[in-house]
């Protein structure tokens, strides 16, 4: 045997996922990646996540479930989570005594949610104050388009929603930074320290309402929000209002490869789970999707992966079958489909070169998160991997191996501890991300469709 021969036959050589795509299959995965485009203009939080699932898995036959309903083979179920985070089945032709085939992701992502009392005046201007979440860098908040998005609870009873800043017509709004000509300290202080986060306040406007008085620009942005939504102050208090960047998915690059947008940790994973699941025949194994919340804070909360909300509906799958929720965790399988840092030449020094994903190399298949000592990680077994391996490769599906940045520059975790600590084996794999957790972010076409293609397989395994 030649020495090329051998490579061959003995080495691992990933290569660019464009070198091996077909015509055909750059035609799927350029429209794929337009319905996923309009997928994030309409998602740019939980709720609207959860209610487009809602409204577009209904139109596909999915009905919520009822406890005590009877289910069979190819039923299509779901259950909403107070409007925050979803699960969705297709019920298999075997037993839920069997094990299900899970894939869980995130639809919530790093914003500023404004404080229960946000509304306030400065120097003749008004402003939201707020209090960012989940892990962002600061400075990155500042002076770029942001939009109010979220839900009002009145007094009445009724709940409100609210967008401003995504329509053209509409306004945007912005947090100031400090001019360069004045910046001398600043410019002298760590990053994390440039912009603090009590800096992080919105202006709304400088215009003062006619009369006499303090604080008549308040007033006159209050005066506004009534006149438009029916709003006084007090309603802040019951109020789930956020402010997020402003701004379609947009293609990025001359060749058009990228996609740039909010969110797409983790909604590029969440997508990829879905769309396959809307349209499956019955599945041998019973095919679950999550969509969870809180993933961004610890999974924490009645809508978050620590939650038994996902227990509940999993009991209730049983319930409706036949079968024993303890057996079906047991034989259970979940992919935690959540994104992984994509290689970034600017930033080599972060990364073990190895054993980073890289763009348009395919789905990437991390083994284990958590920080430094594997700090929070689930750490899947020869066995969990081999199982992954196995069924992309038989579905003709491109993959890399992924972790996140050298052993002691930082870490990150998911959903899949929490899948675990119920007896599910689960393994990461998810989309590879440049600046991930910025205002802006980027993915690969390619790497979007191979992972709608990797959900797919791991429903079907």
């Amino acid at each position: 045997m030649t020495t090329e021969e051998l490579r061959t036959s003995l080495l691992s050589a990933p290569k660019n996922g464009y070198t091996s795509l077909t015509p055909e299959q750059r035609a799927e995965m350029e429209a794929y990646c337009k319905r996923y485009s309009a997928f994030m203009d309409a998602c740019k939080t939980e709720r609207e996540a959860t209610a487009w699932a809602v409204e577009t898995a209904e139109k596909y036959g999915f009905k919520e479930i009822v406890p005590g309903m009877k289910l069979q083979p190819g039923d299509k179920v779901y259950k909403n989570n107070r409007g925050k985070s979803i699960m969705l089945a297709v019920i298999g032709s075997a037993s839920l005594n069997e094990g299900a085939n899970i894939c869980a992701a995130h639809v919530d992502s790093p914003r500023m949610d404004l404080k229960p009392n946000p509304l306030y005046e400065d120097s003749e201007i008004a402003y939201f104050k707020t209090h960012y979440y989940g892990g962002i860098k600061k400075y990155q908040w500042v002076t770029v388009p942001l939009a109010l998005h979220g839900v009002v609870y009145r007094k009445d009873g009724s709940v409100i929603t609210i967008t401003i800043g995504e329509d053209e017509s509409d306004p945007i709004l912005c947090v100031s930074d400090l001019l360069i000509h004045l910046s001398a300290d600043q410019m002298k202080k760590p990053l994390a320290e440039g912009i603090v986060g009590e800096q992080l306040n919105v202006i709304l406007g400088t215009e003062p309402i006619e009369g006499e008085g303090s604080d008549l620009v308040k007033l006159n942005i209050m005066k506004l929000l009534n006149e438009k939504y029916g709003l006084i102050e007090a309603d802040f208090l019951s109020a789930e209002l956020t402010i997020v960047p402003a701004g379609r998915c947009r293609e990025v690059g001359l060749d058009r490869s990228l996609l740039g947008a909010y969110g797409h940790d983790d909604r590029v994973c969440a997508y990829a789970e879905i769309e396959p699941l809307l349209t499956m025949d019955i599945p041998t194994h019973t095919a679950v999707c999550i969509l969870a919340d809180k993933e961004e804070i610890g999974s924490v909360g009645i809508s978050g992966m620590q939650s038994r909300a996902f227990d509940t509906f999993m009991q209730d799958l049983c319930d409706s079958t036949g079968a024993n929720l303890n057996r079906c965790f047991e034989n259970s399988f979940c992919l935690s489909a959540d994104v992984s840092n994509a290689f970034d030449p600017n930033f080599a020094e972060t990364c073990d070169k190895r054993n980073n994903s890289m763009l348009n190399r395919g789905i990437s298949i991390c083994k284990y998160t958590g920080s430094r000592g594997k700090g929070g990680a689930s750490d899947a077994s020869a066995e969990a991997m081999g199982h992954v391996r196995t069924t992309l490769d038989n579905a003709g599906v491109l993959w890399q191996i992924a972790t996140l940045g050298k052993v002691d520059q930082g870490g990150g975790g998911t959903v899949a501890a929490y899948m675990a600590n119920r007896n599910i084996v689960t393994v990461d794999a998810g989309v590879p991300v440049l600046s991930m957790h910025a205002p802006m972010e980027l993915v690969s076409k390619l790497d979007c469709y191979m992972t709608m293609l990797a959900c797919k397989a791991i429903y079907l395994a």
